[in-house]
């Protein structure tokens, strides 16, 4: 069975499954599930991920959530080309770089925080935008630090890897939400190499969003 990729085209978390499916040439089929129709709450998608979250990989006898979930069963599945090094502390550095987008920043800024902001304390369009960015600003910051002596034109290195899988999407909100990026030029650059990279434009969300 072809893996099935629940997906939604503007979902970082899906964004970068897809990079990853895309760099190891897994093929698979994509199912849209419109975030903004509260497709991810219907019976149907919650009997495959009770989250009600995306991107859910359904491989058959199994269902797989959580993108960096995903991403180490693919990388154990699919061992070429490594997202994860062997080696324990290169393996542990990546790790860091990842989840620095993916548990402090991701989080924080899903579309259902942003909602709840909203309904909770009345928070406008304006004040959203505001705590946005100001969550990206915090990790971006620390991120850049953290990337400063890596040897190639990717944050991975002389190849892209699972920390390239994770900024290239935050990179892409971070510009959609108006986040001055100047003061990042190591991750600037990075994204720019990793976009560049044929398997990783294919993800972008302009090349998979489905017809209106």
């Amino acid at each position: 069975m072809i893996p099935v990729l629940y997906d939604y085209w503007r979902s970082s978390a899906a964004y970068r499954v897809r990079i990853v499916l895309n760099l190891k040439r897994v093929a698979y089929d994509s199912v849209p599930i419109d975030l903004t129709r509260e497709a991810q709450r219907t019976p149907d998608y919650l009997s495959r991920n009770p989250q009600g979250l995306v991107p859910a990989l359904d491989l058959g006898a199994t269902v797989l959530t959580q993108s960096l979930a995903i991403i180490e069963y693919l990388d154990t599945a699919y061992p070429n080309p490594a997202m994860i090094p062997v080696d324990p502390l290169a393996g542990a550095h990546v790790r860091a770089q990842a989840l620095t987008i993916v548990a402090d920043i991701h989080p924080i800024d899903n579309l259902r925080v942003l909602n709840r902001l909203t309904e909770q304390f009345g928070a406008d369009q304006a004040a959203r935008e505001d705590w946005y960015r100001h969550w990206v600003v915090t990790g971006l910051d620390a991120l850049e630090v953290m990337t400063t002596s890596s040897p190639g034109p990717f944050l991975g290195g002389m190849a892209p890897n699972l920390a390239d899988a994770c900024l290239v999407p935050q990179m892409y909100n971070a510009r959609r939400f108006g986040v001055p990026l100047d003061r990042y030029p190591r991750l600037t650059a990075a994204d720019a190499a990793a976009s560049a990279v044929p398997e990783i434009a294919a993800a972008h969300p302009d090349r998979v969003r489905p017809p209106a």
